[in-house]
């Protein structure tokens, strides 16, 4: 008995090493699926600088989820947002992050300015000399946002059973669109618009073992599986600085700037 416990363990834990390699029936491999912040985008912290850095502006109203889309369940209706509310937050991350632009603080626009009050006005009621420089403004307003969450528009699978011994794969794509406009302040004009769209993989790992032992009079079951799960907001990230990226490029083409 024990024998053949350790012989349908083996074969389990080899189909299970098999599956995670890509198989032949062009399924999206799960090693393609890893939610570590340190594999994002990194051609865009390797931009060159540019002859005279742009101040940008966001809003926090101007780059938003503009989807509605709901986080998907089957089972029971849920009210959490599928994307974060706080795009954003991506945004500037991505614009600071390539070292390109400069980025004026707009989101909390209202806070700058009341301790820029309480400032001014201790000053003056303290009889001190000392002003407050003047807030910097800025070149060209980003705007834009989330247009469109697809969920599970491509699903698949394959597997195969061998007297009582299986293994099977499947995967769930979903996809976001990220839309981002580059207006300029003087004029109002849109200088650039790009449009990014990201998949987003879900992968299932399945391997069971059904055998009767004994005569055929006691049922030996043994399951196991693993799923893997794309985070949305690494996603999110990887469109917007894929966006921002772009229209880096699509700028200097149209010579709005140029690189040092």
């Amino acid at each position: 008995m024990s024998q053949r416990l350790a012989c349908l363990s083996a074969i389990l834990l080899s189909s299970c090493a098999m599956m995670l390699d890509p198989i032949n029936n062009n399924l999206p491999n799960s090693k393609t699926i890893d939610p570590s912040i340190d594999n994002l985008y990194t051609d865009l912290a390797e931009v060159k600088l540019p002859l005279r850095k742009p101040v940008i502006a966001i809003y926090l109203n101007s780059f938003t989820d503009q989807t509605g889309q709901r986080r998907s369940n089957s089972d029971f209706a849920t009210f959490s947002t599928a994307i974060t509310q706080a795009p954003h937050a991506y945004l500037i991350r991505a614009l600071k992050h390539s070292e390109f632009f400069e980025v004026v603080e707009r989101v909390s626009f209202d806070s700058v300015t009341k301790e820029r009050q309480i400032i001014r006005s201790t000053r003056e009621n303290f009889d001190e000399e000392q002003k407050l420089l003047p807030l910097k403004f800025a070149d060209l307003l980003m705007t834009g946002g989330v247009i469109s969450y697809q969920a599970n528009i491509a699903s698949g699978g394959a597997g195969a059973r061998y007297l009582g011994i299986g293994s099977s794969k499947s995967y769930r794509t979903d996809s976001l669109t990220v839309s981002l406009r580059t207006v300029s302040i003087s004029t109002g004009e849109v200088l650039t618009e790009v449009t990014v769209t990201k998949k987003i993989l879900s992968a299932a790992l399945d391997n069971d073992v059904f055998r009767f032992v004994t005569d055929s009079t006691k049922l030996i079951e043994i399951e196991g599986g693993i799923v893997k799960n794309e985070p949305i907001n690494i996603a999110l990230q990887i469109a917007i600085e894929t966006a921002v990226l772009e229209t880096i490029n699509q700028g200097a083409l149209k010579k709005y700037w140029s690189f040092k």
